[in-house]
């Protein structure tokens, strides 16, 4: 570690989704507490931002907006100016956590004197190990994604001692939320449980009638259902379809929520019920009770992580041990959060759906009983 000691800007890069941005932070929380005279920004795809904004570890949060529409021409003209942007910044290290072929070539151009990543062994173009100067090997398979985030600058001497994934939201996202809830008749009193039943990829979305009758369960134990979605129409009309299913009302919030609402939302509910997600793990960020539907998905690199748990799991962890989920797949727990998936030989495939179907049968053969077991008895 004694030859970072020059390290005054790092940059971290992580260009993937929402929820796989949040759960960078214990890693960037290990590169400053190694590194405490160091100044840490973060570069995200756009939309993935707030999962990083406010917090005190970092100075800035850089976007890199890969939606823009343009010309091929306009595009590398874009990219060129972006790079001129990155250069100016003067960063001392980047750290690729991100693993592709933009994000290497990203941080080769930054100009940063270290560039740490994994050893991409063959994938990408040829020539890309020549883009780092410090070369991580390549996690285990089964190791969770926090895990693997803090495995680079672990292998040259910065390890992660705290594993805490934290969310920060304003007084204006609480305030937003309170109003939000107070509107719809839920107070500071109204036990709830928060769901967020659809995901960008849908073919990790349950059933809607397996839905519909979980949520009439829980509200037929007293507890009201409040009902969140993206602001896209495919999420939306999901929620409308088990709304129009159910036989009570639940309080449909679909498509009314921002990000940091989302953890605001999930800090005053009893529980968070969901599918694999980002706003899952918002919600385990925000330390509340999670039970997750996987379907295709490895819980031992998705699962929702527990903040409280984790301290206690790096405590006994055994050699090679990178995931608190240790199953291939089946039930599972690590502290409060309980993810419920079929232990069939096939799962978790990593398919979008069986046979090209977009649906995936492990999650439409799991039955309303066992999750509303499962629930009612963390409630």
């Amino acid at each position: 570690m004694d030859r970072f000691t020059d390290v005054k800007k790092i940059l971290v890069i992580k260009l993937r989704h929402i929820g796989d941005v949040l759960l960078t932070v214990p890693a960037i929380r290990a590169l400053g507490e190694a590194l405490p005279g160091a100044r840490i920004s973060a570069l995200v795809n756009s939309g993935t931002e707030e999962m990083l904004t406010d917090n005190p570890l970092l100075e800035e949060v850089i976007c890199f907006d890969r939606r823009i529409k343009a010309s091929t021409p306009r595009r590398v003209m874009n990219e060129l100016g972006f790079v001129k942007d990155l250069r100016k910044r003067r960063f001392d290290m980047t750290v690729d956590l991100t693993g592709g072929d933009r994000p290497a070539l990203l941080g080769f151009l930054s100009g940063a004197r270290y560039r740490l990543g994994y050893d991409p062994a063959g994938a990408g173009f040829a020539g890309k190990r020549r883009l780092y100067t410090h070369l991580a090997p390549r996690p285990a398979p089964r190791t969770h994604t926090v895990m693997r985030d803090c495995g680079i600058a672990a292998a040259f001497g910065i390890p992660a001692r705290n594993l805490t994934v934290d969310i920060y939201t304003s007084a204006q996202d609480e305030a937003a939320i309170d109003g939000l809830l107070k509107a719809n008749g839920i107070d500071a009193k109204t036990p709830f449980v928060h769901v967020h039943p659809a995901s960008r990829w849908l073919f990790k979305a349950w059933t809607t009638d397996g839905m519909a009758a979980v949520l009439d369960g829980i509200e037929a134990n007293g507890l009201r259902t409040v009902i969140t979605t993206g602001p896209g129409q495919a999420e939306r009309r999901i929620s409308a379809a088990i709304c129009g299913a159910m036989k009570t009302q639940p309080v449909d919030l679909s498509g009314k929520v921002s990000l940091k609402g989302l953890a605001a939302l999930s800090r005053r509910a009893a529980l968070f019920f969901g599918v694999d997600s980002a706003p899952m793990h918002i919600a385990a960020a925000a330390n509340t009770p999670v039970v997750a539907l996987f379907g295709p998905s490895g819980a031992f690199d998705w699962g929702p992580w527990d903040n409280a748990e984790a301290a206690r799991w790096l405590e006994r962890r055994q050699p090679g041990e990178g995931s608190p989920y240790p199953l291939k797949a089946g039930l599972q727990r690590f502290g409060r959060n309980v993810v419920i998936q079929k232990a069939w030989d096939c799962v978790p495939c990593g398919k979008d759906g069986c046979d090209g179907t977009k649906k995936s049968r492990c999650l439409d053969e799991i039955t309303p009983e066992e999750v509303l077991d499962v629930i009612l008895a963390k409630i």
